[in-house]
């Protein structure tokens, strides 16, 4: 599940620069590994065409083909883009979980499960809060 080393350099900033950078809700997911209240965030009911990113640093994570409904009230995906997100074992909370974070920022993005849909299986549940969601731009009618 670990993403390769094909990502730009990592992005080093200051707790302050990210807290100058980010919302506080942001902030305390992404810098702080918090979780949203489910249901709350409004890229669960986006499914135009495009590419999710990350909140705190830009890098392209997933894309709309991946995503699905997976009635646990947060966005869910089967597969990141290639060398997008790294995981590790996150034993918080008296439980073992696999944790996804951004490999450029490593800010926390959610957890990946093995209960999701084929092709991968995986679900990878993130915090709508720390995606940004760019629409695909419409084909250009220009020949």
């Amino acid at each position: 599940m670990s993403g390769s080393d094909t990502m730009s350099a990592p992005e080093a900033r200051s707790e302050a620069e990210w807290k100058a950078t980010l919302t506080p809700e942001q902030y305390r997911v992404l810098r702080e590994h918090g979780t949203e209240r489910a249901g709350t965030s409004c890229l669960l009911a986006e499914k135009r065409p495009g590419t999710f990113t990350c909140a705190g640093c830009g890098t392209p994570l997933f894309v709309n083909e991946t995503k699905f409904e997976s009635g646990t009230g947060w966005p869910s995906f089967f597969e990141p883009l290639p060398g997008a997100v790294e995981t590790q074992v996150d034993r918080s909370h008296w439980m073992v979980r696999t944790e996804a974070h951004c490999a450029r920022c490593k800010g926390h993005l959610g957890h990946v499960f093995d209960d999701g849909p084929a092709p991968s299986g995986l679900r990878y549940c993130m915090n709508g809060t720390s995606l940004a969601f760019t629409p695909k731009e419409p084909a250009s009618g220009t020949v």
